[in-house]
């Protein structure tokens, strides 16, 4: 049954995306170029709205409880609506951080998406009691933005969120979960049908009614697979998302480091960076495409190692990180303390 909704959501994509670009372009809805874009003419946006239907379709077709369903198209469809309107009217960022709060309480609160508590690797555990509702929504809030921030070159969003999906349908599918089995697969289906028309160079794009709903979906299904668990195992869902999170947090240090307001859209990206140092738009894709593999199969690891080895394998994989932040001049070109320490190292070695 899966297989036959997975083909009909994927179709329904395929075939809404064209409209939606029409309609786009009679109603000039489109990314003009400006000096934070890369695109040199305008893109009709709104390629979102056919992720949105086309998931619609397959999450009624679903046999799902409707104590979840109900709350989750709510909430979905409120996320969808604000990233629409910012399409269109581009409102400020205050009224669209209210409607992705909106979104985040109606998801917590009728469809029970919540984090209670957690053990810890050394016994014991924490419940987080009163906080585990505002939690929750700074951890939906935070994944939602993730996306749109990514969201810069063509495919670029959308071809990522569907390797975090696939991850958390393969880890939903080692713990037993059908529901969030199901769900991601749904959404991959309703994102690859978008994709083709999406990748370099795009006919469309999803704008912010793509990446905040595409963001929300990713955020919740993260939650339902992995909340009440070890905090080595709540490390899992923060891998599978290892490019959008660690993308936010960089421009957010950059931001504060360079006193710009944390909200105020830059060009130093990983993605923009990567560009800089001579590599192609689809290369440049193709390449964090690769990384957020990367993360994704540390986290299949992580699930299997010991502690220690867990601990270990994160060590190695901040050393990894810092060493990308400092090559790609991520937080800034004169930020690069392991360069610098392996340059003062090697210099010691070649006097002796």
């Amino acid at each position: 049954m899966l297989y036959a909704i997975f083909a009909i959501v994927l179709v329904a994509s395929l075939l809404f995306t064209p409209i939606i670009r029409q309609l786009a372009l009679y109603f000039d809805v489109t990314d003009k170029p400006d000096k934070r874009r890369v695109n040199i003419k305008p893109i009709p946006s709104l390629g979102g709205l056919a992720i949105y239907i086309s998931f619609t379709i397959g999450l009624f077709m679903l046999p799902i409880d409707k104590s979840l369903l109900v709350p989750l198209f709510v909430s979905g469809t409120i996320m969808m609506i604000t990233g629409l309107i910012d399409d269109i009217f581009e409102i400020k960022a205050r009224v669209k951080l209210f409607g992705q709060i909106l979104a985040a309480l109606v998801i917590v609160l009728f469809g029970g998406i919540e984090i209670t508590f957690i053990n810890l690797p050394f016994g014991g555990d924490i419940h987080f009691g009163v906080l585990s509702i505002p939690l929750t929504i700074i951890w939906i809030v935070a994944i939602t933005n993730a996306v749109n921030l990514i969201d810069g070159l063509d495919g670029l969003a959308a071809g990522v969120s569907t390797i975090a999906l696939l991850t958390i349908m393969c880890m939903a599918f080692i713990m037993q979960d059908p529901v969030v089995i199901m769900l991601a697969a749904i959404l991959i289906a309703a994102t690859l049908g978008f994709l083709p028309y999406n990748f370099n160079p795009a006919k469309i794009f999803m704008g912010d009614t793509g990446a905040l709903f595409l963001g929300f979906i990713i955020s919740v299904l993260s939650l339902m697979g992995f909340k009440n668990v070890t905090f080595i195992s709540l490390i899992v869902p923060i891998l599978i998302l290892g490019v959008l999170i660690a993308d936010t947090l960089i421009a957010i240090i950059r931001r504060l480091v360079t006193k710009q307001p944390i909200a105020m859209a830059d060009k130093f990206h990983m993605h923009h960076c990567l560009m800089n140092l001579g590599f192609t738009h689809r290369q440049t894709v193709i390449l964090i495409y690769a990384i957020s593999a990367l993360f994704s199969l540390f986290s299949f690891i992580l699930t299997m190692s010991t502690l220690w080895g867990s601990i270990l394998l994160m060590g190695v994989l901040l050393i990894l990180i810092e060493v990308l932040i400092e090559t790609l001049g991520l937080i800034s070109q004169n930020y690069r303390p392991i360069m610098r320490l392996l340059r003062i190292h090697i210099s010691h070695e070649e006097d002796e």
